[in-house]
């Protein structure tokens, strides 16, 4: 970087390394144009009445970036699909957002090859979250006034290597939901069902349709039924409870399994949550076993998959086993999910 003094009538289009101060007798007291300000024609007049006719600029060589170039090519290389940011950047910093309602997923090693590069920092919030229309995702900025053009060179060549990208939001795929309750001692009215006043709301917070509750007892065939049947009133999810455990009546794993699942994963290292099952049939349509800690605990392994399953991913038992890591709930007083620890993998 090199500096020098020049008129400021010359000085458009050069970089301000350092903060001018505007000093307003009981009223204003700061930076009236900050570091690394690019000067522009308009500032001319106001940096004269700041008794500025001369002026320290910054001029860049050939092979140097201001921190505003390098954050919009930060941006342009890392932000792909339903990631929105704005080109008005300013001090080098660049902050992205949701441009709809999905699922969050950040390509976490493309994300630490980034940072381990030093100068360029991005920071994101965890991967697989939910998110809303317009809420905040992540932020990046070159770090120093200048950086090297091949750093962000380097950059790209990283994120070339993810044709997805390394920030996107998956939008919501599923619409249609199912809901089937098994128990003999809820079929038969002995005890109520407390999973549905659990599963439904869980559902509809996602503006999905809900069909059912229907209720099955311990019987397999009669579960398996209660399935189909949703499934042809065009479920594209399907949520059965209970019956997920070891006992000899515990049937509803096995009433899944005959209607051949292309992917069958039955238990998960998640608590609350060990006897998950994830199935996903030859057509797409998925069904979730639900355990009966869900009628117990707020938050389970079902929060932790539901909005995956919702964006159109397919699990792999790679995919759940990384759950571990951070799959011990702290069962918390209040639950402030999600935002705490619970599920978030490094």
């Amino acid at each position: 970087m090199r500096y020098k003094t020049i008129p400021v009538e010359e000085a458009v289009g050069m970089v301000l390394p350092h903060d001018i101060t505007e000093i307003v007798p009981g009223t204003f007291k700061g930076a009236r144009f900050k570091k690394g300000h690019i000067i522009r024609e308009e500032d001319i007049p106001k940096l004269k009445d700041l008794g500025k006719n001369h002026i320290y600029v910054l001029e860049l060589e050939e092979d140097e970036i201001h921190e505003d170039e390098a954050a919009l090519l930060l941006a342009k290389a890392v932000a792909g699909e339903g990631v929105e940011w704005s080109e008005e950047i300013r001090e080098g910093k660049v902050n992205f957002k949701a441009a709809y309602e999905g699922l969050f997923k950040v390509e976490t090693e493309a994300l630490l090859r980034i940072n381990f590069l030093g100068e360029i920092s991005l920071s994101t919030k965890h991967t697989n979250l939910w998110v809303k229309k317009g809420e905040p995702l992540a932020g990046g900025r070159a770090i120093p006034l200048v950086v090297k053009r091949a750093l962000l060179e380097e950059v790209e060549k990283i994120c070339s290597e993810y044709p997805e990208k390394v920030l996107r939001v998956l939008p919501k795929k599923i619409n249609k939901a199912g809901l089937v309750i098994t128990g003999s001692e809820v079929f038969y009215g002995r005890i109520e069902d407390a999973f549905a006043p659990r599963m439904i709301p869980k559902l509809e917070a996602f503006g999905l349709k809900v069909e059912g509750p229907l209720f099955a007892p311990d019987d397999k065939d009669f579960i398996k039924e209660n399935i189909e049947n949703l499934l042809k009133r065009g479920c594209e999810v399907v949520l059965v409870t209970g019956g997920m455990s070891v006992d000899p009546d515990d049937v509803t794993k096995v009433a899944i399994r005959e209607l051949n699942p292309e992917i069958y994963l039955y238990g998960t290292p998640v608590l609350p949550g060990n006897m998950f099952l994830y199935a996903c049939l030859p057509d797409n349509k998925v069904i979730l076993g639900v355990p009966a800690c869900a009628m117990y605990f707020k938050i389970t392994i079902l929060d932790l998959i539901l909005p995956r399953v919702l964006s159109g991913e397919k699990l792999s038992r790679y995919e759940i086993a990384k759950l571990g890591h951070g799959g011990y709930c702290y069962n918390c007083a209040e639950c402030r999910y999600p935002i705490c620890p619970f599920g978030k993998v490094c």
